[in-house]
């Protein structure tokens, strides 16, 4: 279970995260830096709302991406709204072309197999096999990655 410890230092607050989190604070300045590259582009004075595609295969928590996007927002002077998609995942064998998704692999993966493929989700190629016929030969098709779907803001 990831934890945070909150420590106040001349009145600005100081986040240390668990090490294995640290990556949703890293996706979250991706994400507001990327928001700003688009709002300076299209001229928008202020964005009102982000909502970003999570892929499945990525394990993201949501609580913690959301929290490091609010904070990082407020620092900024930002009050804009975020909302997540998860995007599931399908990944097909090359070999029998059976379909599935993360879901129907997950339980049998062990703590750390898991955590590589939350932040490498092509990891996932090594730990995990066909259902159908076993074979290690298969694609990711969809749920990878986390992506900016759309930007609302004000002119």
């Amino acid at each position: 279970m990831p934890f945070f410890i909150f420590l106040q230092q001349n009145f600005k607050l100081v986040f240390l995260l668990s090490v294995s989190r640290m990556h949703e604070w890293a996706l979250a300045e991706s994400v507001v830096t990327a928001a700003l590259e688009v709002a300076e582009k299209e001229k928008l004075k202020k964005i009102t709302e982000i909502k970003v595609s999570i892929g499945e295969l990525q394990q993201i928590e949501h609580d913690i991406l959301k929290f490091a996007l609010d904070e990082i927002l407020k620092e900024k002077g930002m009050k804009t709204k975020i909302i997540f998609k998860t995007e599931k995942s399908t990944l097909k064998c090359k070999n029998c072309n059976h379909s599935w998704s993360f879901d129907d692999i997950e339980k049998k993966l062990s703590k750390d197999e898991a955590e590589s493929i939350h932040f490498i989700p092509e990891v996932a190629l090594v730990h995990t096999r066909c259902p159908k016929c076993g074979s290690p030969d298969f694609e990711i098709i969809v749920g990878r990655g986390v992506s900016i779907l759309s930007i609302k803001g004000e002119k």
